[in-house]
């Protein structure tokens, strides 16, 4: 190819800037309109057009630091005393506060931090800020929907050997963490490789535990201190307690020893409302309640034997499967029994005698589960054999309500902790049972098929919204309710209130009357034993006698029933005859034939 023309340019001069200025505009070009292209534009028919209409949307990410929390505690005592003061003596700090007062550097700080404070109170006394505005509207929509729930989490048991969940607690602060006892419950079933361990998880993290609890025993019962999170204890399958401090590992902190522990599992284990938070109370199948401090399990610190006779004899003691304890109530307690019996008992009772205060009989085989109702402490709930009952304390001898029986036998059971007319049980089929008694008093309002296996403990979240459920094979698993059976309904409370007094009024009626019967039949009763001994006793040869007699009797009577059998071939006039003698001689008396009779007749007629 050949070069025609070469431009040239200074190095230097390249990447200069460019020199921008202003001036007029210039038309470059000019295309009139043209009258005569008119004739040949053609319409097109029809028109297809396309119109996209979408909003425009942006993504961003942003990624924000990580918080990092970290738990303080400030401990307030009373201060500031001067040296020379003893804030003990009551004297001495009225002395010196009367001399404070009348300084005038406190008069014109009181007087500056008093407006203050009074502005400030009149901020709040101004508005509500918490006032609800839309409640009865939500109540309103809450009551149309159709009770149901759903499963949010499965935790199964890591071991290869599955032992079943005997005990859920919630962490008492976040209930975004669960403890849960592991242990096999049936007789001589514990296989050599089967693990002890006891787990909390974290149910953020569901895959793996946050810590293993190892105890020397199987744990039967497991709770967390409700003052202290950190802090829980446990029942073992040999009856020793237990308790940790999860700050210083899987590790039980101290161990109780055997000779002052249960001789049976602890099936029961439960805090006590006091100031230090360290005592706590359990219950066992060897008929015992023993107290504990956990500062010192060496020895518990109180015992009582659940014998109903009075006695205190532990082998007349019923064997306690299910403790309850309400803290609005110190000194009470119940204890449910594998007879089938409510023992209401008073811890402050001066002697043993007193402590049993009244039993409660309703339960074919053990109660396995024993709560409190939250907002009517003097109503709770009870569970075992095939129904859930309902009792009021002020009714000993039935409950007021009742569940119809199941075909499966009940295993557990709780009530709502925001709804006083809700409560749940759980089945040996794997059914998780929800009853709504203002709504319906014959079938549960919601029933759920939560696994195959049995299930065997129960526990419900303090928010009423989430409910755990442990299986026979460890598997634990959480469901959510749906907000119509965890929001207090409109006038609920009084509704209940109302139901209860009236079963109980109507149950007190009943009893009235049973008892009033049964003196009616006692007395009736003695009167027929009184006329009994009246009557002249045989001697043992009247009585051998008197049974031979009877005993010929009956004989004769049979040979006769087959002789009146065998006429029955013979002809009818025959048959008629043998009859007719047959039987005056089995009744001992003559008989004749019509003609006799009426010859007899006409013979008495004349004089």
């Amino acid at each position: 190819m050949e070069i025609i023309y070469v431009y040239t340019r200074k190095r230097s001069e390249f990447g200069r800037p460019c020199s921008f200025s202003d001036r007029p505009a210039k038309v470059s070009v000019d295309i009139p309109p043209d009258p005569s292209v008119a004739t040949s534009f053609i319409l097109r028919n029809p028109v297809d057009s396309y119109v996209q209409h979408t909003s425009q949307m942006s993504e961003h990410e942003v990624n924000t630091e990580r918080v990092e929390v970290e738990s303080r505690g400030v401990n307030h005592v009373e201060g500031g005393w001067p040296k020379d003061i003893n804030p003990q003596e009551v004297e001495q700090t009225i002395r010196f506060r009367k001399k404070v007062e009348k300084d005038e550097n406190y008069i014109n700080a009181i007087t500056h931090l008093g407006t203050l404070m009074e502005h400030c109170v009149k901020q709040n006394n101004a508005i509500n800020i918490y006032e609800e505005y839309f409640g009865e509207e939500e109540m309103a929509e809450v009551e149309d929907e159709p009770p149901s729930a759903k499963i949010i989490n499965v935790i199964r048991d890591p071991n290869v050997t599955k032992r079943t969940a005997t005990h859920l607690s919630w962490h008492p602060d976040t209930c975004k963490k669960l403890a849960v006892a592991y242990s096999s419950l049936e007789f001589q079933q514990n296989m050599k490789d089967m693990s002890f361990d006891s787990y909390i998880w974290d149910l953020e993290n569901p895959n793996k535990p946050e810590l293993v609890l190892k105890p020397s025993s199987p744990l039967v019962s497991l709770e967390y201190n409700p003052k202290d999170s950190h802090v829980l204890m446990g029942g073992c399958y040999n009856g020793q307690m237990a308790y940790w401090d999860t700050r210083k590992g899987g590790l039980p902190v101290e161990v109780s020893t055997v000779e002052v522990s249960h001789r049976d599992p602890v099936y029961g284990a439960v805090w006590l409302q006091s100031k230090t938070g360290t005592e706590c109370f359990s219950a066992s199948t060897d008929g015992q309640v023993l107290w504990w401090d956990i500062r010192k399990l060496s020895e518990p610190t109180e015992t009582l034997v659940l014998d109903i006779t009075r006695k205190g004899l532990l082998e007349n003691a019923l064997g306690a499967v299910t403790l309850e304890f309400e803290p609005t109530m110190p000194t009470k307690f119940m204890v449910g029994t594998e007879q089938g019996i409510v023992i209401a008992c008073n811890r402050k009772a001066k002697t043993p005698h007193e402590k049993i205060t009244s039993t409660y009989s309703g339960h074919h085989g053990p109660v396995y589960a024993l709560a409190r109702n939250p907002f009517y402490p003097k109503v709770f709930l009870t569970v075992g054999d095939w129904t859930a009952r309902i009792w009021s304390e002020d009714t000993k001898e039935s409950s007021i309500m009742w569940t119809k029986y199941h075909l499966s036998y009940l295993t557990d059971g709780c009530w709502s902790t925001v709804r006083p007319a809700v409560f749940f049980t759980t089945r040996s089929d794997g059914t998780l049972d929800v009853w709504d008694f203002l709504f319906k008093q014959k079938d549960p309002s919601l029933s759920l098929k939560v696994c195959d296996e049995s299930l065997s403990s129960l526990r419900l979240q303090d928010n009423g919204c989430v409910v755990g459920c442990g299986s026979k094979l460890g598997t634990i698993t959480l469901l959510e309710i749906s907000s119509g059976l965890c929001t207090l309904q409109r006038n609920e409370k009084a509704l209940a209130t109302a139901m209860f007094e009236r079963e109980t009024k109507r149950e007190k009626i009943l009893e009235a009357r049973h008892r009033e019967m049964r003196l009616k039949e006692r007395a009736r009763s003695e009167g027929q034993e009184m006329e009994v001994e009246e009557k002249p006793v045989e001697s043992p040869q009247e009585v051998l006698d008197r049974t031979r007699r009877e005993f010929f009797e009956v004989i004769e009577a049979e040979l006769q029933r087959r002789a009146r059998a065998e006429t029955q071939h013979l002809p009818s006039a025959f048959q008629v005859k043998d009859c007719v003698g047959e039987e005056a001689a089995a009744q001992g008396e003559e008989s004749q034939l019509p003609e006799e009779e009426e010859e007899e007749k006409d013979a008495a007629k004349e004089p």
